[in-house]
């Protein structure tokens, strides 16, 4: 079985969050969402529990990060080609994020980085598969 990531990131407005990551194109699973708390799909094996600050204080004692002038993690997704890094950060633009650095053009390599509602970064990314060499 494959391992699966689950982030939790703390948000001040779910609604507008559930609306901001539907505008990019994911979904949301309701079987484990509710008003305080909704399942961000991001893939097979990837979801991001997006939870009100109240929710989220249930699962850690610590403050919560004001992640619009701390960054406590940047979260970097893959992405098919360059033409998907760049729909995914022009629907994220669109929808309120905030660009945080300029493209990076690596060649081999090709990324953009936005913050979504809640400070919080994200990176689009594409890499040429013949560019990675299998590990010796």
């Amino acid at each position: 079985m494959a391992t699966k990531i689950f982030l939790t990131l703390p948000v001040r407005d779910l609604p507008a969050s559930k609306a901001f990551f539907t505008a990019l194109g994911y979904r949301f699973n309701n079987q484990f969402s509710d008003d305080t708390t909704a399942c961000l799909v991001i893939s097979d094996d990837i979801y991001a529990m997006l939870g009100t600050h109240e929710k989220f204080r249930q699962f850690s004692p610590h403050p919560i990060c004001d992640a619009t002038k701390y960054k406590e993690v940047l979260i970097t997704l893959s992405c098919e080609s360059r033409a998907h890094v760049d729909e995914l950060a022009d629907k994220a633009v669109a929808a309120g994020a905030t660009v945080f650095e300029e493209p990076s053009d690596y060649g081999f390599m090709y990324a953009r980085s936005f913050l979504d509602l809640d400070g919080h970064g994200w990176n689009m990314m594409y890499m040429d598969p013949s560019h990675v060499q299998p590990e010796s």
